[in-house]
């Protein structure tokens, strides 16, 4: 498989799950702030959400470590490192620090902004992932 090809996968891949995910998620927005506040709560979870976190970064940095080659391919790198270190936390730290986080992101206070961010990103990997290459 060429290296494009495997960027605009993952980048197809990441796009679109984070465009639908979000877009869920902004739609329900008082439940999804209810369910985060509840998964915070319960040790168990966070800790099991952690161990399959973990195995997709690890996953997504094996397939795709490409730190050259334009901004796509950037990105989807850094996304991939970013699920690794977030499924890191979820394992290696204490409930209680990761509840004292994400009270400090005052998630509902922010809610839209992070969603932002967030569509941005997304938006510009599903792009990037299925716009056509011009020949040269």
């Amino acid at each position: 498989m060429r290296r494009g090809m495997s960027t605009k996968l993952w980048a197809r891949i990441f796009g679109l799950w984070t465009l639908l995910a979000v877009v869920g998620m902004v739609a329900n927005r008082q439940n999804t702030i209810d369910v985060l506040n509840a998964f915070f709560a319960g040790a168990a979870v966070m800790w099991a959400t952690g161990v399959f976190t973990l195995l997709v970064g690890i996953v997504m940095v094996v397939a795709h470590n490409r730190w050259s080659g334009g901004a796509l391919p950037i990105i989807v790198t850094l996304y991939g490192w970013l699920v690794l270190a977030k499924g890191l936390m979820f394992v290696w730290l204490p409930a209680s620090a990761e509840q004292a986080f994400y009270g400090s992101l005052h998630f509902g206070e922010y809610f839209y902004l992070y969603f932002v961010v967030s569509l941005a990103v997304g938006a510009y990997l599903t792009y990037g992932g299925f716009k056509k290459d011009v020949a040269a």
